[in-house]
């Protein structure tokens, strides 16, 4: 196959053509009627009462943090298989990251893990999780939450890979990624090869009105036109805190508006590419398990070979350009430094030994995935 087939890839059509044309011709390119457009309908897609727009998902991280009240040397529990912003928005406000091992299987947050880790201190030594729906598999929140309400914790739910996905709680009724049913504060991705494709974006969800106060007022700068006790104007405005310029356009918006309504589709066919790798591969690599009644949305399809950087080049000499997700976050340099690198967490490390993401995107078509299948194949059983 002469074309190149990545690993991710955005699918911009017309429609979203015309709503960024139509913006760019409307009174207002940022700060206008869009921004909540998009807001109030991403909020009803997931199911959360509120939804704050942002400039990037690592920004939403920050700014969820900050909301919580998170203070220089508190500790926040992530998972280490996990993009480092995850991680980085507990350093930038002057916080701790400690690491949790992984689930082997379904490449989450390890729940007994966590729950280890935390009794291993005393109580209140720890402020918060952020548990990641990574690859599009939901975390099983309401495990979670239990113990979070055990030890007064708060949780930040990173849904940045799962737009669309689900589990199903212990009464039956499914759980959307980003509800703000059993995390106080989701967070997703609009980069360009996530689900949701606005170039750069992400967005804040929950339930509470007092942290969709806090959200929306440190994306702006900490200012505010309400509550004014006297009228000085229309000009007038307040500082109240210091906040941060982490705002959405509205030509961004108005992608966001578009691409968001085709995340349905999108999510199914995301799951129909994931069956015929299942199928495939079934009993001859490994590769995430889905609990039951959960619906993985599929950002990535990520498996397992032994010969890792071997398949890597394979592939990519057969114009296939798979990748890695990802390095665990403690090994990297910067954290290495600050003192994680004698962390025992051997599932995480055992997994990035092996993992490989293979191409994974509405528009892939059934022959290109043949030929990825046949090449992966080929260099496993060769």
């Amino acid at each position: 196959m002469k074309d190149a087939i990545p690993y991710g890839r955005q699918s911009i059509t017309q429609d979203d053509i015309d709503a960024v044309v139509e913006t760019l011709t409307a009174d207002y390119l940022t700060q206008g009627p869009k921004v909540k457009e998009f807001e109030d309908k991403f909020a009803a897609y997931v199911g959360s009462k509120y939804a704050v727009a942002v400039n990037n998902a690592t920004s939403g991280l920050h700014l969820a943090v900050l909301a919580l009240g998170l203070k220089a040397g508190e500790r926040v529990i992530t998972t280490p298989i996990t993009f480092a912003a995850s991680a980085n928005c507990v350093r930038y406000a002057d916080g701790e990251v400690w690491f949790a091992d992984i689930d082997p299987d379904t490449y989450l947050l390890c729940l007994k893990s966590t729950k280890k880790l935390i009794e291993s201190k005393p109580k209140g030594f720890f402020k918060g999780i952020i548990p990641v729906d990574f690859a599009g598999l939901p975390v099983n929140l309401e495990a979670f939450r239990a113990l979070a309400q055990e030890h007064d914790l708060w949780i930040v739910e990173d849904a940045c890979h799962a737009p669309g996905g689900y589990f199903t709680d212990s009464n039956g009724n499914k759980q959307m990624c980003g509800n703000g049913n059993y995390a106080d504060i989701g967070i997703f991705s609009f980069h360009p090869v996530k689900h949701i494709a606005c170039g750069e974006g992400g967005m804040v969800t929950t339930n509470s009105e007092k942290l969709y106060k806090k959200l929306a007022s440190l994306r702006t700068h900490g200012i505010t036109k309400e509550n004014m006790a006297e009228n000085h104007g229309g000009w007038f405005y307040e500082m109240q805190e210091l906040g941060y310029n982490y705002r959405l356009t509205d030509i961004q918006s108005a992608l966001g508006i578009t691409q968001l309504s085709k995340n349905k589709a999108g999510v199914a066919r995301r799951n129909e590419i994931a069956d015929r790798y299942k199928q495939a591969f079934k009993n001859k690599i490994k590769f995430q398990s889905l609990p039951s009644k959960t619906q993985n949305a599929h950002h990535l399809f990520v498996i397992e070979v032994d010969d890792r950087k071997g398949l890597y080049d394979f592939l990519k000499s057969h114009h296939i350009f798979a990748q890695i997700h990802y390095i665990p976050v403690h090994t990297l340099p910067y954290y290495k430094e600050i003192g994680y690198d004698n962390a025992n967490l051997n599932n995480s490390e055992n997994y990035y030994s092996k993992c490989i993401s293979l191409p994974m995107y509405p528009s892939l078509t059934d022959k290109e995935q043949e030929f990825v299948i046949e090449k992966v194949l080929s260099y496993i059983h060769g």
